[in-house]
């Protein structure tokens, strides 16, 4: 019996460890299904979106969905912490428990608690290791414990600096496509200014790929909420999405080449990032030919010129089936709301708006 739990303890300590250098350490995606943190999250965000499902959409749900990033963070860590005490508490049962206890004959639960204590290096000395395994043991696990907690402070700095940089970009976009954003909006706002446009999707090509390099890195952050209820990283990826799709499609002299690029660059981040998450496409349709029409009648007035002709809305189709499956996909599996391609009523931006303003539910 103690020669399994040895074996055990072991074998659990290895599989926590591996599983915690390939979440805090190693910069990739990680393919393998089989892992303690994919089933930590598929279970808990199951459990914590079941309950927000149940809410009215609005500021409420969104503040409640908003603590499941940061409380998910922590509650890993500490699960992961958990169970290396709980696997080294096993090795030293397995070996015999050679343990010395100011109480007497050393019991499992004294096993636990020479682990936890040596775990956080505590080193209270009521408990102490008796023999060359033991100690071995005990030597082991405040090295470990030591670097786990090492390896911790400087995650989470990094973790946050990686929310903050993707945010500053999304709020950027309030002054440039409305609160919520829409691509139409976005381009009646640079309908003189193409070369404001070209710029802007330069920056979210830039940006696109920083948020692909961040989040594949660490894909908790994608369950970090934006600072305002009508914002969010999905939201203002599709929107560049459909902006850059508008623009291929058949805006008359806009920047094609530019939006090449940032839409290739959008959609690989969306396809990722779906991937990462665990994420199947769906089918949705957000934009029917009554809104195409609507669309492209605002575009006018506005004064961007779009050709109405059959090939801009067979390629405009085209170019919506590679990223709007995906985006739908992780609508559904965050419980984000995807934009409208066109907001008819009046757009109201954030930087307007305060909670002491009549009608802000900011």
């Amino acid at each position: 019996m103690r020669a399994f739990a040895l074996a055990a303890g072991i074998v659990w300590i290895v599989i926590i460890m591996w599983d915690a250098f390939e979440a805090l350490v190693l910069p990739r995606r990680v393919t393998r299904q089989l892992r303690p943190t994919r089933f930590f999250y598929r279970s808990t965000w199951g459990l914590w979106s079941c309950i927000a499902r149940g809410m009215a959409p609005g500021g409420r749900r969104e503040t409640y969905l908003s603590f499941y990033g940061p409380l998910s963070l922590l509650l890993l860590l500490g699960a992961w912490a958990a169970s290396l005490i709980a696997g080294f508490a096993l090795v030293q049962w397995g070996i015999g428990s050679s343990l010395h206890s100011v109480t007497g004959t050393a019991t499992p639960t004294d096993d636990l608690y020479m682990s936890a204590t040596t775990f956080f290096t505590l080193g209270l000395g009521d408990v102490t290791p008796v023999g060359p395994a033991a100690r071995a043991v005990t030597a082991i696990e405040a090295g470990i414990g030591f670097g786990f907690l090492a390896m911790v402070i400087g995650y989470l700095p990094v973790v946050y600096q990686a929310f903050s940089r993707r945010e500053v970009t999304i709020t950027l976009l309030d002054a440039r496509a409305g609160s919520p954003p829409s691509a139409a909006e976005l381009l009646r706002r640079h309908a003189d200014d193409p070369a404001g446009l070209e710029q802007l999707l330069h920056e979210w090509e830039r940006w696109s790929a920083e948020f692909l390099e961040s989040h594949i890195s660490y894909p908790v952050v994608a369950f970090f909420r934006s600072q305002h209820d009508n914002q969010s990283w999905l939201g203002a990826l599709t929107t560049v999405l459909d902006t850059t799709a508008l623009v291929l499609a058949g805006m008359q002299d806009g920047p094609a080449r530019q939006a090449r690029r940032t839409f290739a660059m959008a959609r690989h981040a969306v396809v990722d990032i779906a991937q990462v998450l665990s994420t199947p496409p769906q089918p949705h349709e957000r934009l029917s030919p009554d809104d195409l029409a609507r669309l492209r009648a605002h575009l006018a007035r506005s004064g961007v010129p779009f050709h109405a002709d059959d090939d801009a809305g067979k390629i405009l189709a085209e170019l919506r089936a590679m990223y709007e499956p995906y985006v739908a996909g992780l609508s559904a599996r965050l419980l984000m709301e995807l934009p409208a391609w066109l907001i008819e009523r009046g757009v109201t931006d954030n930087w307007r708006t305060t909670k002491w303003e009549e009608g802000d539910d900011h």
